[in-house]
């Protein structure tokens, strides 16, 4: 469903992608693990079109994504932010149905709550907590609620952008199992960036190791463990050693 073709990206001398090729099929949950660094923002900000590589060819569905109606394509996706980017100013719902409330995707309002509220219940999160700020909820349910608006226009892609950073351990699980759930239930195709490795292994049909602007390996999470691969073995075990220069 989306394909990158030998993408370059650099900023200025910082050679931040040289020459990544990498192949999602759709309804599975691809999942890009590497250092900090590394590239795998850009990559995923390259396939939405945020940054244009210097070089290459990102497509979804066989078709460039640089061209066409660009509103059509981002009505496509959801995306679950790192840092949840909730609206501080409006109530839960509304950053439920943020998309609901405007553009090509407008609905009636009382029908976009209705359908927020739907979307909080499926995180488990309750109706009364739908007029909420979010400055009264717990950095786990902010979470939740980024995930609800993530998927509250049913879209067929959505981005994970380190889905359990700042969560505590029984959180995170928490949030892994559902969008492991979700993805599975909606039919989605999905992509992650994370290196939180219990998150690869909760989430992940296939696993892309990004390091030094390529793709070093990828293949399904089942063979991760027995990939032979340096690059990825010094990763997933966290060893100081081994091709990956750890920064002291």
């Amino acid at each position: 469903m989306i394909e990158l073709k030998d993408v370059h990206k650099a900023f200025g001398s910082n050679r931040v992608l040289r020459g990544v090729n990498l192949t999602i099929p759709s309804a599975t949950s691809m999942v890009i693990i590497g250092g900090s660094g590394t590239g795998k923002s850009v990559a995923l900000k390259c396939v939405l079109g945020l940054v244009r590589p210097d070089s290459g060819l990102i497509t979804l569905d066989g078709k460039d994504v640089t061209k066409g109606d660009r509103d059509a394509f981002l009505a496509r996706f959801g995306m679950l932010f790192q840092g949840g980017a909730l609206f501080d100013s409006l109530p839960v719902w509304q950053n439920v149905a943020f998309r609901l409330l405007r553009g090509s995707l407008k609905r009636p309002k009382a029908e976009a709550r209705e359908i927020a509220i739907e979307k909080l219940r499926r995180v488990g999160l309750k109706p009364e907590q739908a007029d909420l700020f979010p400055a009264e909820l717990s950095g786990g349910m902010q979470k939740r609620v980024g995930l609800a608006r993530a998927i509250a226009a049913e879209p067929e892609i959505i981005f994970f952008d380190e889905p359990t950073t700042g969560l505590d351990p029984i959180m995170a699980g928490v949030i892994n199992d559902l969008i492991r759930e979700i993805v599975t239930e909606m039919g989605a195709t999905a992509m992650t960036i994370t290196h939180d490795m219990t998150s690869v292994r909760a989430i992940a049909d296939n696993v892309a190791m990004l390091h030094d602007g390529v793709i070093q390996w990828t293949g399904p999470v089942s063979e991760m463990d027995t990939s032979g691969d340096p690059y990825l073995a010094q990763f997933i075990t966290g060893s100081p050693e081994g091709p990956i220069e750890a920064v002291r």
